[in-house]
């Protein structure tokens, strides 16, 4: 059994089928229902290799998978990727808004950081240079982007985002504690 519902366990899930089930539990995000998801899988002790291969067939046809050692991870992997497009909205809905308040036509501006976001996040995907070289080689010295990237730091931008994804990790244990609670 392949389970994507998010927080249920996979030992409350087995026991509401009558026990001894192969279960791999999964947390795939939005961005599967165009083919470029990403989801993270753990499987339980009576999961064969053969059943793990197959998993990997299913959840690989709608995007990458990446597998975790713990069932505990999968709030982490929810935090990260399964609430993770929604910051990229929010991020894109933020830049539209800017731009429109910078003058720009509000399609214009939302294509524009849309096409922006797809150009980043595949340059990131294709490059052998991490996120951060990315990142530094668009930052010239005292030009527009160091300006802003700056204005971000003095925002605490990095603690906005780790402090989110606490926030989404800690309701994710808290819906698995519920969930298992009325089991």
């Amino acid at each position: 059994m392949i389970s994507i519902a998010a927080g249920v366990k996979s030992h409350n899930i087995n026991a509401w089928l009558g026990g001894g089930i192969s279960i791999v539990r999964t947390m795939p995000n939005t961005p599967v229902l165009v083919g470029k998801g990403a989801t993270g899988m753990v499987a339980n002790d009576a999961v064969s290799d053969k059943q793990k291969t197959l998993a990997e067939q299913i959840l690989g046809s709608v995007g990458e998978y990446f597998w975790v050692k713990e069932e505990t991870m999968l709030d982490a992997v929810t935090a990260l990727s399964g609430s993770g497009p929604a910051y990229f909205f929010l991020m894109i809905e933020s830049m539209t808004n800017a731009g429109v308040a910078l003058g720009l036509d509000k399609q214009i501006a939302e294509k524009l950081s849309i096409q922006t976001a797809l150009g980043a996040s595949t340059m990131s995907k294709q490059s052998t240079d991490s996120v951060r070289e990315l990142r530094a080689k668009v930052t010239s010295k005292n030009g527009t982007t160091q300006a802003a990237i700056e204005s971000f730091q003095e925002q605490n931008f990095e603690t906005i985002i780790s402090r989110a994804m606490r926030t989404a990790f800690e309701r994710a244990r808290e819906i698995g504690f519920e969930l298992s609670d009325n089991a």
